[in-house]
C-alpha cells in the first residue's frame, strides 16, 4: 500500500497562485509515476499533470499548460503542482495519484493508488 496525502489548497482569488503538495508514505517514492487529477462540480475527474518517477517526463492538460507546473522531490517522497493566474474554472478537488507499472499515461484507470483530495476555489 501507497499512502498519499494532499495539502495546499483553498480559497484563492482569480488570478492567483496555489502550490499543492502530495506526501507519500508506504512505499519507495521514487518507483513511481505521479499525477495530478481534478473533478469540479458535475463533471467527471479529469487529467491534469503527470511526472515520471525520475522527472524526465512532465505531461500537462492542454488547459493548464502554460500555468500549472509539476514537479516532484524523491528526497521528501513529495510531489508538487504549482498553480498560477488561476480561473474560477479551475475550481475543482485535486487529487495525487500514484502509478507503478512502465507505461506513461493520462488515464486515471492505470493509476493505482490516490490520496483524499483537496479544495481549491478560485473565486471571481
Amino acid at each position: 500500500q501507497v499512502q498519499l496525502v494532499e495539502s495546499g489548497g483553498g480559497l484563492v482569488q482569480a488570478g492567483g497562485s496555489l502550490r499543492l503538495s502530495c506526501s507519500a508514505s508506504g512505499r519507495t517514492f521514487s518507483r513511481y509515476d505521479m499525477g495530478w487529477f481534478r473533478q469540479a462540480p458535475g463533471k467527471m475527474r479529469e487529467f491534469v499533470a503527470l511526472i515520471t518517477r525520475l522527472a524526465t517526463t512532465t505531461n500537462y492538460a492542454d488547459i493548464v499548460k502554460g500555468r500549472f507546473t509539476i514537479s516532484r522531490d524523491n528526497l521528501k517522497n513529495t510531489t508538487y503542482l504549482q498553480m498560477n493566474s488561476l480561473k474560477p474554472e479551475d475550481t475543482a478537488v485535486y487529487y495525487c495519484a500514484a502509478k507503478s507499472g512502465i507505461r506513461l499515461t493520462t488515464d486515471m484507470r492505470e493509476y493505482d493508488y490516490w490520496g483524499q483530495g483537496t479544495q481549491v476555489t478560485v473565486s471571481s
